[in-house]
Formats: structure tokens, C-alpha cells, sequence
């Protein structure tokens, strides 16, 4: 177990203390409720995807298969930190274990990568079933898609491992506090002994390049994809097209938008109140908002969720007879 060391004090002192959100108690009870909200109505969204992709035989292309394993990252990225959080607004000391802190910032990387480059294999997709529709059967095989979906999962578990394991060796002095509600890699190296400049480089450069690799292809395809679009004679082509990546381009937006700012430079000195905000909306309301966007803007999930809905009110109907 890490310890951590304090010049002054010889007594050692194992874990963190999350500050989260501090405030009187009825304020911790009532973030408590809605975050609760937040997270069930979550799970019940994106669960309720996965379910409809499963069970509507019309669903089971390469389009939905990724977006129903999106829908299950999302479910365990949220899981990452949410309950965490939960028991804090609820905790008089709020103190995280060191293993406990480690593995949640292991996770939460690692999710957070894997959605990077899920977004940009769904933009692929889209990049071909609009470009190179008569091809698109032949090439976006069952076969590739699982390959693709298995090189998500893979290289975000794997892209932040070295530094994780680096910092997780790291000797920590002096103050235990960490002012976020999350272990996050900036506050993290703030308490270490000794400032280790090649971490902190290595550690911003493999966020920008996870950043801006996906981000530049994702917008190159969608460059192609509008020249492809614009191109199409009929209005009703054209709205087709740009239905179906309209989702995508708004999730791609919420998540982008937010997450830039944070990890490009992971050291920099961001007011905790705003960092705290910024993460919270791309690591736990982006999540919840993913499952409305793409089910109002799809008209063959909107009629899978029907009949999910149906199945689930004869299941009901059934089990209370």
C-alpha cells in the first residue's frame, strides 16, 4: 500500500480524502437524490439501447452493433465515478482508498479512451455507408465490426496503462486532499514529492494525440460525408443522410467540447470549481443525454423502443396475472 509522508510528521497516511462537492448536510443530501436520478435514468437508457439492438433482428447491422457496445461503455463510464460520488455526499470523512483511487482513475481513462475511439470507428461507418453505398455490405463485414468493436476495447484499456502505473509508484507528501470528486491524473501529480516533468509530458501527450487523432478522422469523414451528401439529387436522400449522422455529430459535439479542455494539458492549474463542472458534464450528464439523441433522431430506434416498450408492458401484464 502507497503511503503518503509529510517532512513534519512522521506518521504515514494511506488513501485520499475527495473533497467533491462540499457543503451543509441537506446540500449533500439533495446532490445525493439527483445525482441517484441521474445515474438509474442512465443505466435505464442506455440499458434500454442495448436491449432494443438485441432483440430487434432489423437492428443487427454494424451501425447498431456499435452503438449498442457505445451504450455499454457508457453504463460502465458512468459507473466508474458515479457511485463513488454517492457514497461521499453521504461520507463525513470522504476518503478513497489508494488502491480504491488508482483503480477508479484506471478505469475512468480507460473508458474515456475506448469512447474516443469508438466515436471515431461509428464516424467510419457513417463515412461508408454514405460514400461507398453499394460497397458497404462487402466491406463493413460482421467480421470487420467485431474486429473494429474488439480494437476499441483493446487499445483503451491499453493507452493509459504505463503512466497510471508510473504515477501509481509515485511517493506523496504532505497533504492528502484531493479537490475534485474524482482521482484525476492533474490534482494526483500535485501531491506527489518531486515534480516528474517526463510523467507530466507523457501523460499530455498521450491525451492530445487521443484527442486529436479521433477528432481529425472523425472530422475528415464527415468533410467526405457532407461533399457525399451534397451531391445527393433528392431532398429526401439528403435528410435520410444527414438523420442518421446528425446523432452522432451531436454526441461527438457534447463529449469533444468538454473533455478538450481538460486533458490536453492535464497539469495546468484549472479553477477547481469550473474542472469539476466540465467533468461532470462529459464523465456523467453526456452519458444520460447520448440514449435521448439517438433515439429521437432514429426512426428505427424509436420503432425498436416501441416494441421493447410493448415486451416489456406484456412481460408486466403477464407476470402480475
Amino acid at each position: 500500500m502507497k503511503t503518503f509522508s509529510s517532512p513534519s510528521n512522521s506518521s504515514t497516511i494511506t488513501g485520499f480524502i475527495l473533497l467533491g462537492f462540499p457543503g451543509p448536510r441537506e446540500r449533500q443530501i439533495l446532490l445525493f437524490v439527483l445525482f441517484s436520478t441521474v445515474y438509474l435514468l442512465t443505466l435505464m437508457g442506455n440499458g434500454s439501447i442495448i436491449c432494443a439492438v438485441h432483440w430487434d433482428q432489423r437492428l443487427h447491422t454494424p451501425m447498431y452493433i456499435l452503438l449498442a457496445n457505445f451504450s455499454f461503455l457508457e453504463i460502465w463510464y458512468v459507473t466508474s465515478t458515479v457511485p463513488n460520488m454517492l457514497a461521499n455526499f453521504l461520507s463525513d470523512t470522504k476518503v478513497i482508498s489508494f488502491s480504491g483511487c488508482f483503480l477508479q482513475f484506471y478505469f475512468f481513462f480507460s473508458l474515456g479512451s475506448a469512447e474516443c475511439f469508438f466515436l471515431a470507428v461509428m464516424a467510419f461507418d457513417r463515412y461508408l455507408a454514405i460514400c461507398r453505398p453499394l460497397h458497404y455490405p462487402t466491406l463493413m463485414t460482421g467480421h470487420l465490426c467485431n474486429i473494429l468493436v474488439a480494437t476499441c476495447w483493446i487499445l483503451g484499456f491499453l493507452w493509459f496503462l504505463i503512466p497510471i502505473t508510473v504515477i501509481s509508484q509515485m511517493s506523496f507528501c504532505g497533504s492528502r486532499i484531493i479537490d475534485h470528486f474524482l482521482c484525476d491524473p492533474g490534482p494526483l501529480l500535485a501531491l506527489t514529492c518531486s515534480r516528474h516533468p517526463v510523467i507530466e509530458l507523457m501523460s499530455s501527450t498521450l491525451s492530445s494525440l487521443l484527442l486529436f487523432i479521433p477528432f481529425l478522422f472523425i472530422m475528415g469523414s464527415y468533410v467526405l460525408v457532407l461533399r457525399a451528401v451534397l451531391k445527393v439529387p433528392s431532398a429526401a436522400g439528403k435528410r435520410k443522410a444527414f438523420s442518421t449522422c446528425g446523432s452522432h455529430l451531436a454526441v461527438v459535439s457534447l463529449f469533444y467540447g468538454s473533455v478538450m479542455v481538460m486533458y490536453v494539458h492535464p497539469t495546468s492549474e484549472h479553477e477547481a470549481g469550473m474542472q469539476k463542472i466540465v467533468t461532470l458534464f462529459y464523465s456523467v450528464f453526456t452519458p444520460l443525454i447520448n440514449p435521448v439523441i439517438y433515439s429521437l433522431r432514429n426512426t428505427d430506434m424509436k420503432q425498436a423502443m416501441k416494441k421493447l416498450l410493448k415486451k416489456w408492458k406484456m412481460f408486466s401484464s403477464s407476470h402480475d396475472l
